[in-house]
């Protein structure tokens, strides 16, 4: 690991992802523990996914836990903070990267769908955060980087559902940076396009890369990452919501 400015503001951190398991979470917590970050991971249902990672940063020096959570339980958010409480000391990296995505049409859209989908990608970032910032503004250091979706600018194709869900991040970025920006915590979100290796993805594995995307083919999980990683590192950027779309959405 090399020893300079930018990897210090992340060495001996603590971080919580959540989704880990996942292709987006996964890289970005291989990402931190190179930068010398300790880790929570979350997953849903791929423990192993999960265990892989955490394996990895292990072999890196650096300590990593691994537990399951469904922030469909609204419970959720209050023991996996606690968790990193106890077995970390506490959380000054925060990246809910969790989500759900169930693709269907305004008209079958029921109200068990939506709240789970507003449960899942709002409720539980904002109770994460919620739990989290105390301790950050304590110590003067915090980042947050919330997941949301180039659908929260155009609609996007999974349902109305979902791109309300995404809409409402944006919401909570403004907010909260503007009430916390002074204490030496930022708050931001990356609103990505089509990425390949993840499961949310809404495309068929013959279809083709649709022609409103400029960039004529899907983002990689390393492209989030990249962008993530230089955005926990800044300490002067916040209270701002970045497309990662190939050129779909013109910021």
């Amino acid at each position: 690991m090399a020893d300079n400015g930018i990897d210090s503001v992340l060495r001996d951190r603590v971080a919580l992802i959540t989704g880990a398991s996942g292709g987006i979470g996964q890289e970005i917590a291989r990402r931190l523990a190179e930068s010398g970050t300790d880790l929570l991971l979350t997953y849903g249902g791929h423990a192993d996914e999960a265990e892989q990672v955490a394996d990895q940063a292990r072999k890196l020096g650096r300590r990593a836990e691994v537990m399951q959570a469904d922030f469909a339980d609204p419970d959720a958010p209050a023991r996996v903070v606690a968790t990193a409480v106890e077995r970390l000391g506490g959380v000054d990296v925060l990246v809910p990267a969790a989500g759900v995505a169930v693709q269907t049409s305004w008209e079958d859209v029921d109200g068990p769908l939506w709240d789970e989908t507003m449960t899942v990608n709002v409720r539980a970032p904002f109770f994460l955060a919620q739990q989290t910032l105390p301790r950050m503004i304590e110590r003067r250091f915090g980042r947050i980087l919330l997941f949301s979706s180039v659908a929260a600018f155009t609609g996007g194709v999974i349902g109305p559902h979902y791109a309300a869900a995404k809409a409402a991040l944006h919401g909570l970025v403004h907010n909260l940076s503007a009430n916390v920006a002074g204490s030496g915590v930022t708050v931001n979100a990356i609103a990505p396009a089509l990425i390949a290796g993840t499961r949310m993805l809404p495309l068929r594995p013959d279809e083709p890369v649709p022609a409103r995307i400029p960039a004529g083919r899907l983002g990689t999980t390393e492209e989030v990452a990249d962008l993530s990683l230089a955005m926990l590192r800044n300490g002067y950027l916040t209270n701002k919501v970045i497309g990662l779309d190939g050129g779909a959405y013109p910021d």
